[in-house]
């Protein structure tokens, strides 16, 4: 027993000593992160009063901005900070598959409260070409958009229509069905001028009629008027003792804009691709001793008809009307002020004199002498006046573009009556 005891004793002055020299050891460490904590303190609150007195500096504000989404038979509100519409779904994990459409587009900035986005899932489409059958799925809002999309080479005379099945069990088929009917490649030599023509015309006199060609009693064509026409078909219209000459010019892409209020407003999308087409005129020369007197108009064949281009505009101007409001716009010029704004910048606070885009916030755009932001104020930083946040802020700027507005033209009625005018404020 007094064997343990001492043995007990012994443990006990040891654990003693290596508890001591343990709390010694630790008293440094301590006091190093005490004094740590004091320089960084002073290092933050250095940092703070630099940053405070230093007027150049300009940081972007935490503002988020309310976005309505259109899909899947719901409409969610949500706040977002997200910069662009395919980073906004990305993150509420709303995925967009093969056919979707999304307006406006993946890439298009959020800039405005009351963003609007609208999804369009894809349907099932049978497409029908020359008697082969394919499905797909698609969203696109014409027929020749869906036959793009899923990578249909079409020219401007292929015909493409759309039509609902009326019997499941005769087709075999669900949904819609898109049948391209492609146009004939023929070979046309008017008066001996080599042109490639494709058409839906069946003989040559029906090609004459669609072409608008009228013969007159000096001039001979081959083959026949009623003879057919198929692809690799050739033509000539033949006239003896005269000169030609002939211009070809392009026939600019038509445009057709559709108005949607689903949409907000200065955003849109390219619901059609369109192409420019082309026309060959054909001159008769009247000469006198050798010289051309005069010319007279023979024929004017379009060899490549123009398409169309599709458009879609929002027009649901909420969100900014709320922005107007809150810069202290009155409702009677919203629409003015809408006018002007969607003429100089398209809506976009973080656009530069320029650029036909709306891109993220750049200290090497803002900063420019040129033109800036909603208003394009020049230089941008004058907007300084109405707040620190000019450069990113759309409220901000608006108040900016309230008071030139009243400063220079007394309101912005007056402001709208000169841009009409000039084309500038």
């Amino acid at each position: 027993m007094r064997i343990k005891h001492s043995k007990y004793r012994l443990y006990h002055k040891k654990a003693h000593r290596f508890r001591n020299r343990l709390r010694k050891k630790l008293k440094i460490p301590i006091y190093l992160i005490g004094s740590m904590v004091i320089v960084l303190l002073i290092l933050i609150f250095g940092l703070i009063v630099v940053f405070h007195h230093n007027a150049n500096v300009l940081v972007q504000p935490i503002n988020d901005k309310i976005v309505i989404i259109n899909h899947d038979g719901v409409v969610q509100k949500v706040p977002s900070l997200e910069p662009t519409v395919g980073a906004l779904l990305k993150s509420l994990h709303i995925k967009i598959y093969h056919g979707d459409v999304v307006e406006p587009s993946l890439q298009t900035h959020i800039y405005q409260d009351d963003f609007r986005i609208n999804i369009y899932r894809a349907k099932p489409i049978e497409i029908i070409e020359n008697g082969q059958k394919r499905f797909v799925f698609s969203a696109a809002f014409s027929a020749r958009a869906i036959a793009e999309q899923k990578g249909y080479q079409l020219y401007p005379e292929d015909i493409v229509s759309i039509k609902p099945v009326n019997n499941f069990l005769q087709s075999y088929s669900i949904g819609e069905q898109l049948v391209i009917k492609p146009a004939k490649l023929v070979y046309l030599n008017l008066y001996g001028n080599s042109l490639q023509i494709r058409t839906q015309a069946n003989t040559v006199k029906q090609l004459l009629a669609d072409e608008n060609i009228k013969l007159n009693a000096q001039e001979k064509i081959e083959p026949s008027l009623n003879s057919s026409l198929v692809s690799g078909s050739q033509v000539f219209i033949i006239k003896h003792g005269i000169k030609i000459s002939s211009i070809t010019q392009t026939i600019p892409m038509p445009v057709q804009v559709v108005y949607d209020n689903s949409l907000a407003f200065g955003t849109g999308a390219i619901r059609q691709q369109g192409s420019s087409g082309q026309e060959v005129i054909t001159y008769q020369e009247h000469t006198t001793n050798g010289v051309i007197t005069s010319k007279s108009l023979l024929q004017t064949i379009v060899t490549v008809p123009a398409v169309p281009e599709i458009e879609v505009e929002g027009t649901n101007l909420t969100g900014l009307q709320a922005d107007m409001a809150y810069a202290g716009i009155p409702q009677q010029d919203y629409y003015y002020a809408s006018y002007i704004i969607s003429h100089e910048s398209g809506w976009c606070p973080t656009i530069a004199q320029g650029q036909y885009y709306c891109p993220l916030p750049s200290q090497a755009d803002y900063m420019t002498s040129a033109g800036y932001g909603l208003c394009q104020a020049t230089p941008g930083y004058k907007m300084a006046s109405a707040g620190s946040d000019w450069a990113f802020n759309p409220i901000t700027q608006l108040r900016w573009c309230n008071d030139y507005a009243d400063s220079r033209y007394g309101g912005w009625y007056n402001a709208y009556n000169h841009w009409i005018i000039n084309g500038n404020w």
